[in-house]
């Protein structure tokens, strides 16, 4: 999908739906994606491998020229390249590919805070096996994305800019 050239104001991730969306600043909808959250549903407590809900912001940015399908571990690449042989490898890894977008909570004792913090969590936006599902809530808590999306979508996001989880 081609984005337009249009400034982005903000994202908003809506679970139920399992969908992605950008909007301009006149708040027209500028790229629809299909997502993967969390298998555990919507929550924001630590330990809870849900997809913490509310206002949130993007703290950092990780992977900006990497190429598609880069593995990623604690937010540095590894140097592989996903493939079902590596995956094979690896059968116990939830691979975190391509590009990683933290997410930071904006709202104090919701998703920011002790107990709750998504930046703390370590709660991303990022690519995941073109073989996962999308549409069907199957991570640990971050939002899942197919990686030639997210790479399409990486391009126009920035550090704090707003993110909307419902």
């Amino acid at each position: 999908m081609v984005i337009g050239a249009a400034a982005v104001s903000h994202l908003i991730i809506d679970i139920a739906r399992q969908r992605l969306q950008l909007f301009d600043v006149a708040s027209t909808c500028m790229g629809d994606y299909s997502v993967s959250t969390a298998r555990n549903g919507a929550g924001e407590l630590d330990g809870s491998g849900c997809t913490p809900r509310g206002q949130h912001y993007i703290r950092a940015m990780i992977g900006a020229g990497q190429p598609l399908n880069r593995v990623f571990r604690g937010r540095r690449p590894t140097g592989e390249i996903y493939s079902p042989e590596l995956a094979m490898a690896h059968p116990e890894r939830d691979f975190i590919l391509s590009r990683i977008v933290w997410l930071c909570g904006r709202q104090w004792g919701v998703n920011r805070g002790p107990g709750v913090d998504t930046f703390r969590r370590f709660i991303y936006i990022h690519g995941t096996p073109d073989t996962e599902p999308m549409g069907t809530p199957l991570s640990h808590g971050c939002v899942r994305m197919r990686n030639a999306d997210l790479v399409a979508l990486f391009v126009r996001l920035k550090p704090g800019m707003p993110v909307f989880i419902f």
